[in-house]
């Protein structure tokens, strides 16, 4: 499915990773954080290892930095600190102004929902992962998700 959207995404002049993601990395991912990864969030990483937007913003991070900006939101106590748990949340990308976007990993809500670092507000943005792309790319920079 995503490698029909590479027209999309360069058209909005957004870029995609030109390989995909190693597995065994998606593995150490899922044992790292305890949870597996969204079929679709895997479908979109063994394809193309990430999209970044015309402006630089990480629509969805390489894997690799999906690990490791979990790890820290998980870790730092002093990210950790002001802010409610961060255990539902699997981070995925950022609109380059501090705002990172997340996947839920249960909930009946599900979706991905963006995380406001100046109010630890928590709001849904989109109904699916499919849906968050289409919006951040159609978006132009614009604050689409308030």
């Amino acid at each position: 499915m995503w490698r029909d959207w590479r027209g999309l995404i360069e058209e909005y002049g957004a870029g995609l990773s030109c390989r995909p993601a190693d597995p065994a990395l998606l593995h150490r991912v899922e044992q790292t954080l305890g949870h597996s990864l969204p079929p679709d969030l895997s479908a979109l990483l063994l394809q193309t290892d990430g999209i970044e937007g015309p402006y630089g913003e990480g629509i969805v991070w390489p894997a690799e930095q999906i690990l490791q900006n979990n790890r820290t939101f998980r870790t730092d106590l002093e990210i950790r600190a002001p802010y409610r748990p961060f255990g539902s949340l699997l981070f995925i990308g950022d609109n380059g102004g501090g705002d990172q976007f997340a996947l839920l990993w249960a909930s009946e809500r599900g979706g991905v929902h963006v995380w406001d670092h100046e109010t630890d507000e928590r709001s849904p943005v989109a109904p699916d992962l499919a849906g968050y792309v289409r919006r951040a790319l159609g978006s132009g920079g614009e604050d689409w998700y308030r």
